[in-house]
C-alpha cells in the first residue's frame, strides 16, 4: 500500500507537469492563441439567457469560480511560495496562461455535447462528451468517479482543513482542545443546510458570495501594496530572478519553484482536469465557443487576479517565507505586519468565504455526475445519503494532517487530468470547427447562432439541431 501511495505521489510531479503543458500548449495554437479574445470574453459574459428560468453565462461562471476560488487561492500561494521560493508565482501565472486554452477547449466540448432536462434547461461535462464522441461508456463512468473523488473527497477535505488552519494564529485556537473538530463539525453543518436546497440554491448563493468576497480581497491586496509600496520593486526582482533559477530548478525538479508553481496553479485554477465543463454545461447560450470563452475568463479571474492578490500582500510584507511557516502561518505573519490585528481577522474571513464557496461548487459537480451515474436525477433519499457522506468528509478533513490533505487533493487532480486531456486532444476538431464557425458570425456582425450539422456532426443532439 506504501509502494503504491508513493507511485502515484509520483504521477503528480513531472507527469503531470507535462501531460498540462503539452495540452494546454497544443491548444493554444490550435485555436490560435483563444487567449487573445479577452474583449470578446468579456462581452459574451455579460449575455443573458434565452429562455426564462435558465442559468446565465455569467451564473455558470460564477459556479466554475466559486470551485476555483477557494483555499487554494491563500494556502496554496502560501505553500508554493514557502516550499519552491517566491518565482513559484511566475509559474503559476505561466501555467493560467496556457490552461486557458485547455479551459476553452473543455468547456466548449460540454456545450456541443450537453443534454436537456425534463424543464429545458441543461447539463453535461466531460462524462457526455467522451461517451458521445469516443462512445465509451466505461472511461466516462470511471471519469465520473474519479471526479466524485476528486471534489467530494479530496478537494473538500482540504478546504476543510484550510480553512481550520486559517485560524491557527489565535490564541483560542491554541488554548482549545481539540478545536480543528469544532471548526469541522461547524463549516460541515453549514454546508450540509446549504447543499438540502439542490443544485438552484448553490448557483444562487456563489452568484451572490463570488463577486462580492473577490472585490473585497482584492481591494484589501492593494490596500497592503500601497502601505508597503517602498518594497515593490524588490519584491518584483525576488520573484523573477527565482523563477529563472534553472540551477535551483534542474537540481531537484521535483520540488522545484517549476513544479510547486504548476502544481499549485493547478490545483487553484483546475484548467483542463474536467471540473468546469459540468459547470459550463448548465449556461443557456446560443453558441457553445461563447461559454468556452467565459470559462476561459473563470481560470484568469483565479490566478491572475486572486492568487496574485495573495502572492503581492505576502512578499511585500517583508516576512521571509520559511518551510516552517508554510501555509496559513506564513499568510497570517505576513498580513499581520502590515494591517495589525485586523489583518488575520480579514484572511481568516476570507478564508471561510472561499472555502464555503468551494464546497458547494465542488459538490455541485458531485451533484451533476450522479445525474450521469444514475441516467436521471437521483431520488432524494439518494441525495441525502450523498450530503451526509460529503458532510462528514468535511468535518474529517479538518483534523487530517497538511501533508495527507495535499497528497491526496494532487492524486485525485491527476487522475481526471490524464483521462481528460488526451480526450480533449482526440475529439478537440469538433472545437476548432465550432470556433471558425463563431469567428465567421462574428464577422459578419451577427449574433453567432450555432447548428450541430455546421462542424459535421449529423446525429441528433439535444439542444443543436
Amino acid at each position: 500500500m506504501e509502494l503504491l501511495y508513493k507511485n502515484l505521489l509520483y504521477l503528480t510531479g513531472w507527469p503531470l507537469a507535462v501531460v498540462l503543458l503539452i495540452g494546454g500548449l497544443y491548444f493554444t495554437v490550435r485555436t490560435g492563441c483563444i487567449q487573445l479574445l479577452l474583449k470578446e470574453t468579456i462581452r459574451v459574459v455579460k449575455g443573458k439567457p434565452s429562455m426564462p428560468g435558465s442559468i446565465s453565462s455569467f451564473s455558470a461562471l460564477m459556479v466554475s469560480t466559486a470551485s476555483r476560488v477557494g483555499s487554494g487561492n491563500i494556502i496554496g500561494v502560501s505553500v508554493a511560495i514557502c516550499s519552491g521560493g517566491p518565482g513559484a508565482v511566475v509559474w503559476m501565472w505561466i501555467c493560467a496562461t496556457i490552461g486557458g486554452a485547455s479551459a476553452f477547449v473543455e468547456s466548449t466540448l460540454a456545450q456541443i455535447f450537453k443534454r436537456k432536462k425534463d424543464d429545458g434547461t441543461s447539463y453535461g461535462g466531460p462524462a457526455y462528451y467522451i461517451e458521445s464522441t469516443l462512445k465509451s461508456k466505461i472511461l466516462a463512468t470511471i471519469f465520473t468517479l474519479a471526479l466524485i473523488f476528486t471534489y467530494g473527497v479530496g478537494y473538500n477535505m482540504l478546504a476543510s482543513y484550510n480553512l481550520q488552519s486559517a485560524f491557527s494564529t489565535f490564541e483560542f485556537y491554541k488554548t482549545t482542545p481539540n478545536v480543528c473538530w469544532y471548526f469541522g463539525i461547524g463549516i460541515a453543518l453549514l454546508f450540509f443546510f446549504c447543499v438540502c436546497g439542490g443544485c438552484k440554491t448553490i448557483i444562487k448563493t456563489t452568484t451572490f458570495l463570488v463577486p462580492l468576497m473577490g472585490v473585497l480581497y482584492v481591494l484589501f491586496a492593494l490596500a497592503a501594496v500601497i502601505i508597503n509600496i517602498e518594497r515593490i520593486p524588490a519584491m518584483f526582482c525576488t520573484i523573477f530572478q527565482s523563477a529563472f533559477d534553472f540551477k535551483a530548478i534542474f537540481g531537484g525538479f521535483a520540488g522545484s519553484v517549476v513544479m510547486l508553481g504548476m502544481k499549485r496553479g493547478l490545483y487553484s485554477n483546475e484548467a483542463g482536469i474536467g471540473s468546469a465543463p459540468n459547470a459550463a454545461a448548465s449556461a443557456d447560450v446560443s453558441h457553445p465557443v461563447k461559454q468556452g470563452l467565459v470559462q476561459m475568463l473563470s481560470v484568469f479571474i483565479d490566478t491572475l487576479v486572486i492568487c496574485s492578490a495573495t502572492a503581492f500582500m505576502c512578499l511585500s510584507s517583508g516576512v521571509t517565507p520559511t518551510a516552517e511557516n508554510s501555509g496559513a502561518p506564513f499568510v497570517q505573519e505576513a498580513i499581520s505586519s502590515t494591517f495589525g490585528l485586523i489583518g488575520p481577522i480579514f484572511i481568516a474571513a476570507a478564508m471561510l468565504l472561499f472555502t464555503f464557496t468551494t464546497l458547494l461548487g465542488n459538490f455541485y459537480y458531485v451533484e451533476n455526475c450522479l445525474n450521469y451515474l444514475f441516467g436521471k436525477v437521483p431520488s432524494k433519499s439518494v441525495l441525502i445519503v450523498v450530503r451526509v457522506v460529503g458532510a462528514v468528509l468535511i468535518a474529517y478533513g479538518a483534523a487530517i494532517k497538511m501533508g495527507l490533505a495535499w497528497d491526496l487533493a494532487d492524486i485525485a487532480q491527476c487522475v481526471l487530468a490524464f483521462i481528460n486531456i488526451p480526450v480533449c486532444v482526440i475529439v478537440g476538431g469538433y472545437v476548432y470547427k465550432a470556433l471558425k464557425d463563431y469567428k465567421a458570425q462574428r464577422s459578419e456582425g451577427r449574433n453567432p447562432e450555432f447548428k450541430a450539422k455546421s462542424i459535421g456532426i449529423q446525429e441528433p443532439t439535444d439542444f443543436w439541431n
